[in-house]
């Protein structure tokens, strides 16, 4: 089992798409969060175990000012929150109301939270943009959450973009968005994926070098002979999945 900070370095040469793939040859294909984008083109990558936030349809006697200092409410669940976590939010979808703001981003930038990934909006967008937390959503909006939301609790299973998070499972989110690996399958296809980005890239260089793609991607038989035995190769390399090739999924 990796470790966790040798999980996010081997987790830097992964990209979602690679790993999305990875995921759909294990019979996992919803696992990518619709409408999570990055709200800053130039933010970094990250990744980490899913710290869960969900939110329900705004009732007027729960989804008051008050509401914001009670015990279950965002500001309790950020202080709950570890850091190198991903903080993941069901906010149903929502874009005409703010589930967090610049200052709560602040803080969990400052708890050293890897992120922020949503189906809902962010409101501030240039002061939570300002912290430098990663943040992933539809967009942004002016009114608070309480206008369409009410907070209801945290570190429970959700569902986020159509896509099902429980507490543990890693989040991977990039340029083309976030994606979910369950708990128990994060070392199975942390080490498939890493495979498969090694293969892609000596097909690239292949390709680079004129070779046309009929067996070449995905590899036949003696295309996959040639990557096992090239030079440099690592021991193992190119039999991570021997029964099946990576598909072609570009």
């Amino acid at each position: 089992m990796l470790t966790p900070a040798a999980l996010t370095q081997t987790l830097q040469a992964i990209s979602t798409a690679t790993l999305s793939s990875v995921l759909l040859k294990k019979g996992l294909g919803n696992v990518f969060i619709r409408g999570a984008r990055p709200l800053n083109p130039e933010q970094p990558r990250c990744s980490g175990r899913a710290f869960t936030l969900r939110f329900v349809p705004a009732r007027e006697d729960l989804a008051t000012p008050a509401a914001l200092a009670s015990p279950r409410s965002t500001r309790a669940a950020i202080e709950a929150m570890p850091a190198g976590a991903v903080a993941v939010v069901d906010a149903m979808g929502i874009e005409d109301a703010g589930i967090l703001g610049d200052i709560l981003c602040a803080r969990m930038q400052k708890r050293e939270v890897a992120g922020l990934i949503t189906d809902g909006v962010v409101r501030d967008r240039a002061g939570v943009m300002a912290t430098g937390l990663p943040v992933w959503c539809r967009g942004a909006a002016a009114p608070p959450s309480l206008a369409r939301l009410t907070f209801v609790g945290w570190q429970e299973p959700i569902g986020c973009g159509g896509v099902a998070v429980l507490p543990d499972d890693l989040v991977v989110a990039d340029g083309d968005g976030a994606v979910v690996i369950p708990a128990g399958l994060v070392d199975e296809v942390v080490a498939s994926a890493l495979e498969q980005e090694r293969l892609e890239a000596w097909i690239l260089g292949e390709v680079e070098k004129g070779a046309a793609l009929p067996g070449l991607y995905p590899p036949d038989a003696e295309n996959r002979a040639r990557y096992a035995g090239r030079s440099g190769a690592p021991s193992g390399a190119g039999t991570a999945e021997p029964a099946a090739p990576p598909a072609d999924t570009n």
